[in-house]
């Protein structure tokens, strides 16, 4: 099984290879590997030599997402070990998706920040060899098994973070795939799990509680963090959108072409709301053709700007803001009073986290029951799911049309997530961090 499973990684690089010139991720993904293992190992061998033989910690991340969800556990071992200090850890941060690297190739807190090589046996040993880390932490999921056999031989404790597992996941089939993914996870020194079910699983096929923890999802800790930290930042031109504005305000957030089709359906039938959407995509011709197809005085966010003063008149007369720049979406969601999260009619919702933390309730797509947060928050009523357009008209109205009531699901969304925040620090304490 581990011939094939190696065979299956060169044979996806060079599927990457003759993609990257006809698909834009594709070609950002075989550009970032080439000559990368050299890359890294200079810049690993300069850390080494400049730092004296710092302790490393590697974080890996799969894209985006997951970046978000691991960056409260970054932030916090960077505030407990500070640069310039005897405890010091050095960062490695690692993404396998261009979306997560191209986005956070810059990010502050990590010392450096690298796309991860193909899981090949040579590269994972040439990779570990390089980093010499300490701990290497997975978020949430990849489990690479070449990686996780060189951290074994190398020395190196590895564990995985918010990770969620659900009985009908490869670990626990029949057959060699699933004994292969087994031996794989089993390279890991331990688990920090979302919930219990996770780890009744794991214990089913013997990882018990000296393994498995019970931490939570760091996501909370990342969206509470957010709406205090984007409380103190003013968005003026938004502001000026939702001044004055009588009927409840719809935040739409990471929106795909058949949310925005029924989506298009409720502008039409709700003309007293106003609506801001930040599509998932941000093709200029698809942003254009919305505004147009909502019928709408729309406006999008990046052309404000050369309006000059005549973007506050503009602003007040429209009725449809579109968000078409990257990080503003988390500190957008205070200025709704309920919003929509995008996804739920394809692979599955986006973040309902990080509207919920504003405390305003939230609608979504009919994909959406593999995500525990999603499940919980429609038990509490925060939540609901909408299957077409005349779904999501009568939630809206039923909800618009009782404010208290709105007032009441938005409450319960906002405490929804308090309670859950702290898994940061179970997670810190347990790895004596």
């Amino acid at each position: 099984m581990k011939y094939l499973y190696n065979c299956s990684i060169r044979a996806f690089s060079l599927a990457i290879a003759l993609a990257a010139p006809f698909h834009r991720k594709a070609r950002l993904l075989h550009r970032g590997r080439k000559g990368l293992l050299r890359r890294i190992e200079r810049a690993e061998t300069a850390a080494s030599s400049a730092g004296g033989g710092l302790q490393t910690i590697w974080v890996h991340c799969a894209s985006l997402g997951e970046f978000e969800q691991g960056r409260p556990l970054i932030e916090a071992i960077r505030a407990k070990h500070p640069v310039g200090t005897p405890d010091y850890r050095r960062i490695v941060l690692t993404f396998y998706s261009p979306s997560g690297y191209e986005i956070r190739k810059n990010y502050p807190e990590a010392d450096a920040i690298y796309y991860l090589p193909a899981d090949t046996p040579r590269n994972a040993r040439r990779f570990v060899r390089a980093v010499r880390p300490e701990l290497a932490v997975f978020v949430k999921y990849e489990y690479w098994h070449n990686y996780l056999s060189a951290l074994r031989e190398f020395g190196a404790k590895s564990c995985v973070v918010s990770a969620i597992f659900r009985p009908d996941t490869v670990f626990f089939r029949n057959g060699a795939m699933g004994r292969f993914m087994r031996r794989t996870i089993g390279l890991l020194d331990r688990f920090f799990v979302q919930n219990e079910d996770s780890a009744r699983l794991l214990g089913s096929i013997g990882f018990g509680p000296e393994r498995v923890t019970v931490s939570g999802d760091t996501r909370f800790d990342r969206v509470a963090a957010l709406a205090a930290s984007a409380a103190t930042r003013e968005m003026p031109w938004v502001e000026t959108f939702v001044e004055g504005v009588q009927r409840p305000v719809m935040v739409c957030g990471s929106t795909w072409g058949p949310d925005e089709e029924i989506l298009l359906e409720l502008m039409h039938a709700r003309p007293e709301m106003k609506f801001i959407v930040a599509p998932h995509e941000l093709e200029s011709a698809r942003i254009d053709s919305l505004i147009a197809r909502s019928g709408r005085k729309g406006v999008r966010y990046t052309h404000l700007a050369a309006s000059g003063d005549g973007s506050t008149e503009i602003l007040r007369e429209a009725t449809l803001l579109v968000i078409d720049t990257i990080g503003m979406l988390s500190g957008v969601y205070r200025y709704g009073q309920l919003a929509y999260i995008g996804g739920g009619f394809g692979r599955g919702i986006h973040n309902t986290l990080e509207a919920a933390t504003w405390g305003i309730p939230v609608l979504f797509g009919p994909k959406y029951e593999a995500f525990a947060e999603a499940v919980e928050l429609v038990a509490l009523g925060a939540a609901a799911s909408v299957s077409g357009a005349e779904e999501l008209k009568a939630t809206v109205a039923a909800w618009t049309d009782d404010p208290e009531k709105l007032r009441e699901r938005g409450a319960s969304a906002a405490e929804y997530v308090r309670s859950r925040a702290g898994a940061t620090q179970k997670i810190l304490g347990a790895l004596g961090l």
